[in-house]
C-alpha cells in the first residue's frame, strides 16, 4: 500500500471522506494531536486502526462527531445535566465525554466496554472531514502504540507509511496533547485523562469533579481501562526517560529549581561519562544551566502552553538523535501542568527522581 500525503483541499477532503465511508483508515489533524480515523460503526474498519497502530484490543477509542446531532445515535439515553453543561461550555473543543453506549456502537470501538467516548473537534479540517464522511469517526492518535503522539503529518508518515491509505497534512497542531477525558456516566464527573480543558476549568462549570487514581500512577494489569492512555505505557521515546522533581513539590522557588537543574545535570554527566548519548529536556529559563549533552528547551516555564505544544515533537526529536537516556525537568501539576506531567510520567514509566 502506498500512503498518500495530501493538503486539505476540497478534493482531498472529499476523497478522504469517501475512504472513511468505505471502511479505510485516514490520518488527519485535530486541534490536539493527529488522529487515525475509521468508521466507528464498522467493526472491520476499526480493526484496521488496531492493526496499523499495534494497539491492545482492550484500549477504547474516541469517537469523533462533526456536530451535536451526531451524538444521539452513539449514546443510550439523553445526556444528563453534567454532560450538557460541559458540552455547552467546551464543545467543539478538546474535551471527550464518556456516556453509556447505544447498541449501534460496536464493542470493537469501545474496547469491550458498555460506554463510549465522544468528542467534537474544533479543528476546521477535522470537523469538515467528519462531516464529509457522513459517519462518526473513531480516531486514536495516529502513531504506533506507545510512541509519542504525532503533532505533524510527517510524524504520522514516520509511523504509518504503507499501513494506511491517506494522511491529510493540516500543518502543526495547536495544542499538542490529547483531549481531556471526563466520565459523565457516573454520579460525580470523573477526569480519566487531563488535557487542555483543565481541572480548574471543569470545576468552574460543574463544581464537584473527581480524578481517577489511574492518572496519578500505573494501572493494575487486570483492570480494563475506561479511556485511552490509562493503562499502557504511552507517549514513550525509545530512550530511557527519567524525570527529576523537587521532593517538596515546590516548582516555583529559586532554590527548588536550582536543586532540580543540578540533579538533571549530575545524572546526565554520569551517563555521558559512560559513553552514552544523553538528552536533556530543559526550559527557556534554564537552558543556560546545561553545557553538555543533547540539550533542548521544551518551551517556557512561564507559558505552559508552549511546553504542551512542543512535548511530543521533542520526544520524537530525541528518537531521531538516537539518544540512549533522557533526563527531564518537571513542572507544577496545576492547570495545563497536570496534563504535561501526566504525559511525561507515562512516557518515563513513572521513573521519577526526587531531590
Amino acid at each position: 500500500m502506498k500512503t498518500e500525503l495530501l493538503f486539505p483541499t476540497p478534493e482531498a477532503l472529499a476523497r478522504a471522506g469517501e475512504l472513511l465511508r468505505s471502511g479505510e483508515v485516514v490520518g488527519f489533524p485535530t486541534e490536539t494531536v493527529y488522529g487515525l480515523g475509521a468508521n466507528a460503526m464498522d467493526e472491520a474498519a476499526v480493526e484496521k486502526i488496531f492493526a496499523a497502530k499495534g494497539r491492545p484490543g482492550d484500549n477504547p477509542l474516541i469517537v469523533h462527531i462533526a456536530d451535536a446531532d451526531g451524538l444521539a445515535p452513539l449514546i443510550a439515553s439523553e445526556p444528563g445535566p453534567h454532560a450538557r453543561a460541559l458540552m455547552d461550555a467546551f464543545w467543539p473543543g478538546p474535551l471527550t465525554l464518556i456516556f453509556p453506549k447505544s447498541d449501534l456502537v460496536p464493542y470493537g470501538t469501545t474496547g469491550g466496554l458498555d460506554t463510549v467516548a465522544v468528542r467534537m473537534p474544533s479543528d476546521p479540517v477535522a470537523n469538515r472531514l467528519i462531516a464529509l464522511a457522513g459517519v462518526p469517526v473513531a480516531a486514536p492518535s495516529a502513531n504506533t502504540s506507545g510512541r509519542p503522539s504525532p503533532t505533524t503529518a510527517q510524524h504520522v508518515l514516520q509511523d504509518m507509511d504503507g499501513k494506511i491509505e491517506m494522511i491529510i497534512d493540516g500543518g502543526a497542531v495547536g495544542i499538542g496533547v490529547e483531549s481531556t477525558i471526563v466520565d459523565v456516566s457516573v454520579d460525580v464527573p470523573t477526569v480519566l485523562r487531563p488535557g487542555a480543558i483543565t481541572m480548574e476549568m471543569l470545576k468552574a462549570v460543574l463544581g464537584e469533579v473527581q480524578i481517577d487514581p489511574a492518572i496519578l500512577g500505573p494501572m493494575s494489569a487486570d483492570v480494563r481501562p475506561k479511556a485511552p492512555g490509562m493503562k499502557y505505557k504511552h507517549y514513550a521515546p525509545k530512550a530511557d526517560l527519567t524525570l527529576v522533581e523537587p521532593a517538596d513539590g515546590d516548582m516555583e522557588s529559586a532554590d527548588s529549581l536550582e536543586r532540580m537543574t543540578r540533579k538533571v545535570r549530575q545524572l546526565a554527566e554520569e551517563k555521558l561519562a559512560e559513553g552514552f548519548r544523553v538528552g536533556i529536556i530543559c526550559t527557556d529559563e534554564s537552558r543556560g544551566q546545561y553545557s553538555n549533552g543533547l540539550v533542548r528547551s521544551i518551551g517556557s516555564r512561564k507559558k505552559r502552553e508552549t511546553v504542551a505544544h512542543n512535548l511530543y515533537g521533542l520526544l520524537r526529536e530525541f528518537d531521531d538523535l538516537k539518544a540512549d537516556y533522557i533526563f527531564s525537568e518537571s513542572f507544577p501539576q496545576d492547570h495545563l501542568g497536570q496534563a504535561i506531567m501526566n504525559r511525561l510520567s507515562k512516557a518515563a514509566g513513572y521513573h521519577i527522581v526526587k531531590v
